[in-house]
């Protein structure tokens, strides 16, 4: 982590410009006039800032878009003509509403001719169960003749044929009446389907028709959509999180969402999935947050930022950004001596930064540090506090 530019504090800088101009003067005319003698240490004027103790919390803030917390698609199940289109966009619907229904004639015909086929069967089934009864009584008569010695073998053999056909017919007609009956049940359901209903599972029994695919009169497929109906609360955001962030999150996380549509309105969401993957392409990580909307003021597909919570520290030692400097290729900040004026390095771990303030993992950290400046001050200078807006005068009065 770098601190920004001095470039923002044009009075500090031309006083330590100034400063350093001098120092180089003297140097030149030392050099000039062959004399060794040392110069006179001037000290370097900068501006502090203090250590502090107390919570801080890491934010990031991220854009994405929002989505629906669920989407279902009404389709039929036969196609046909559209007859009547019983809601629109922007309705609301309830699950088991019937939505749309089709030209029935042809389904109406089904059922009809199936309920014919099914009367035709039963009357064969009573048909046959006459011609077995007829065959039995024909048999036990022929078997008491049998056993006087009156009929033949031959009689007796065939009652029992006949007996057995009889039997069989009426089998079959039974099982005519049963493919009857469930015909006549499959033209039913497919009549019950010309009547397209929005049936899901799970969510909310109540959401709203986001998109129509067809109109009045139009021809509808089977298994093709006629609408698209979505759940507005809760509504999804999607945002993708970068590697360095990712290993903070945790479904849970508070998040705070701001959109366009309402200026100075706040949303409050939480971390509802991760993704276990990042993509390719950009290094990043889909991340999901679900946000109350029981006033559907939130809409699918609107552009948010969400701000995520993902560190909060109750005791962090924390130093001014632009006290963060940089020796030999690690952070640290100059602490100052009060007792002498004079500055030391001191290494510190970077974690975050919140605002201005800087989070370092070092417990011993106190007093104050070098916040503009510290480019002209190396380990042990001496240095002259002055406030910002006491620059100028400093450097005059050197």
């Amino acid at each position: 982590m770098r601190p920004p530019s001095v470039l923002g504090r044009p009075l500090l800088v031309a006083t330590l410009a100034l400063g350093l101009g001098t120092a180089l003067a003297s140097c030149s005319e030392g050099a000039h006039g062959g004399q060794a003698a040392d110069a006179e240490e001037r000290a370097v004027p900068v501006e502090v800032g203090t250590v502090e103790r107390g919570p801080l919390t890491y934010r990031r803030t991220v854009s994405g878009s929002l989505e629906a917390s669920a989407e279902f698609g009404v389709t039929p199940e036969v196609g046909g003509r559209i007859a009547r289109l019983l809601v629109d966009l922007g309705d609301p619907v309830e699950r088991g509403q019937v939505v749309a229904r089709l030209d029935n004639d042809e389904f109406l015909q089904a059922v009809q001719q199936a309920e014919a086929d099914l009367a035709v069967a039963r009357a064969s089934e009573q048909e046959a169960e006459s011609g077995l009864e007829f065959t039995r009584r024909a048999l036990a008569r022929l078997e008491s003749l049998r056993e006087d010695g009156v009929t033949s073998e031959s009689q007796f053999d065939a009652a029992q044929t006949d007996e057995a056909a009889a039997r069989a017919r009426l089998q079959v007609t039974r099982a005519s009446v049963a493919r009857a009956e469930a015909l006549l049940r499959a033209a039913r359901i497919r009549l019950g389907y010309t009547e397209v209903t929005a049936e899901w599972s799970g969510g909310d029994g109540a959401r709203v028709v986001a998109e129509r695919f067809v109109d009045e009169g139009g021809s509808a497929r089977a298994n093709a959509p006629l609408l698209t109906v979505v759940q507005l609360d809760p509504v999804v955001a999607v945002v993708f999180v970068a590697e360095r962030d990712y290993r903070l999150l945790e479904v849970g996380q508070r998040a705070v969402l701001s959109t366009d549509a309402y200026p100075g309105r706040t949303f409050e969401g939480r971390v509802a999935r991760i993704a276990p993957v990042f993509r390719s392409a950009t290094r990043q990580a889909r991340v999901e947050l679900e946000i109350a909307n029981p006033d559907a003021a939130l809409k699918p597909g609107m552009f948010v930022r969400a701000t995520l919570e993902l560190e909060h520290v109750a005791d962090a030692v924390t130093v001014p950004w632009g006290a963060l400097a940089e020796r030999g290729g690690e952070d640290g900040v100059l602490v100052l001596n009060e007792l002498d004026s004079r500055v030391r390095w001191h290494p510190v771990e970077v974690s975050f930064r919140e605002g201005e303030r800087v989070r370092v993992l070092d417990e011993d950290l106190s007093g104050r540090v070098v916040t503009l400046g510290h480019e002209l001050c190396d380990d042990g200078a001496l240095v002259d506090v002055v406030e910002q807006g006491d620059a100028a005068t400093a450097g005059v009065s050197e």
